[in-house]
């Protein structure tokens, strides 16, 4: 595993900064989310946005999951799917020299499903109240457990928060959305993401037919020009996450799966929840304090 640095004032600086565009970018976009509205419009704004105000660039595609899927849905290359009666998971990242923001709302254009994105929202509260030096994550994931089945919702169990690092969107340590035995220690200086999801489905989510998100995980030596050229593209982005329509070059596909078949790239397909439930998210990044935490996305 990669040890994580220290947090150092500088550091420290550069999660606020990537919090401070991330809630600005947050907000904006959250109001382009409208009945009739381009999905890729969207999308394009964010991590367009993320960009003009100072941030080197977006942590992740921005996430437009609708109803039963909980996350890692992008538009595809020239989308025109628009947004109907849904509901909207926007989950955004950004960073600034690698030192990462990650938030997500929910936005219910049924009018139907407010218990449901009230109870991910209670969850995220009643975490960030629990959040402290010496707290374990499985007392996290209590809280969020806890909150959630007030409402009368489950939480997605095999969906979890997660430690950030430069340029390491997901880190250890893993926050659980429900109980769990032991659980990881937090320290003062910790980066992590916490994001409870609700559901009145089954509390479960799988992999989805559809992908369009992917990450580089390691390097290595392929003999496809297409896929060397491809590889050579993706270094901007490290170890990054990276969205299918952000790339250009001949044999574009093809060459994705020859570098996911060699294990270079790894691929995140849309996750659903498995009974097909309707599902809600909430998330701030936060840094741990000795009496509490900062939440930079606030």
């Amino acid at each position: 595993m990669k040890e994580v640095p220290p947090m150092t004032d500088e550091i420290l600086e550069k999660y606020f900064k990537a919090g401070r565009i991330l809630s600005q970018v947050r907000s904006e976009a959250k109001d382009r989310i409208k009945i009739g509205t381009s999905m890729l419009e969207v999308a394009d704004f964010v991590e367009k946005r993320t960009v003009e105000l100072g941030a080197n660039g977006s942590a992740f595609p921005c996430n437009l999951s609708r109803n039963d899927e909980a996350a890692h849905a992008t538009p595809l290359p020239g989308d025109e799917t628009v947004f109907g009666e849904d509901v909207v998971k926007l989950d955004l990242g950004v960073h600034v020299d690698g030192y990462i923001a990650d938030s997500a709302v929910t936005v219910d254009l049924t009018g139907r499903y407010g218990d449901l994105v009230k109870a991910s929202e209670a969850a995220l509260y009643a975490a960030i109240d629990t959040v402290k030096n010496g707290v374990t994550t499985s007392e996290i994931g209590a809280a969020i457990e806890d909150a959630i089945t007030s409402y009368g919702f489950k939480p997605i169990g095999n969906l979890t928060g997660h430690g950030l690092a430069q340029y390491i969107p997901h880190a250890h340590p893993s926050v659980p959305n429900r109980r769990s035995g032991g659980g990881s220690l937090l320290h003062t200086g910790d980066a992590i993401a916490i994001e409870p999801f609700a559901t009145d489905g089954a509390g479960k989510v799988t992999d989805g037919s559809l992908t369009e998100i992917f990450q580089v995980i390691r390097s290595k030596p392929v003999r496809l020009p297409a896929a060397r050229q491809l590889l050579k593209d993706l270094e901007p982005y490290r170890s990054l996450p990276f969205a299918r329509r952000w790339l250009q070059g001949d044999k574009l596909d093809y060459s994705l799966l020859q570098l996911e078949k060699a294990g270079i790239v790894h691929s995140f397909p849309v996750l659903k929840e498995v009974a097909g439930g309707m599902v809600s998210q909430a998330e701030h990044t936060l840094i741990v304090t000795d009496e509490g935490c900062h939440v930079t996305t606030k």
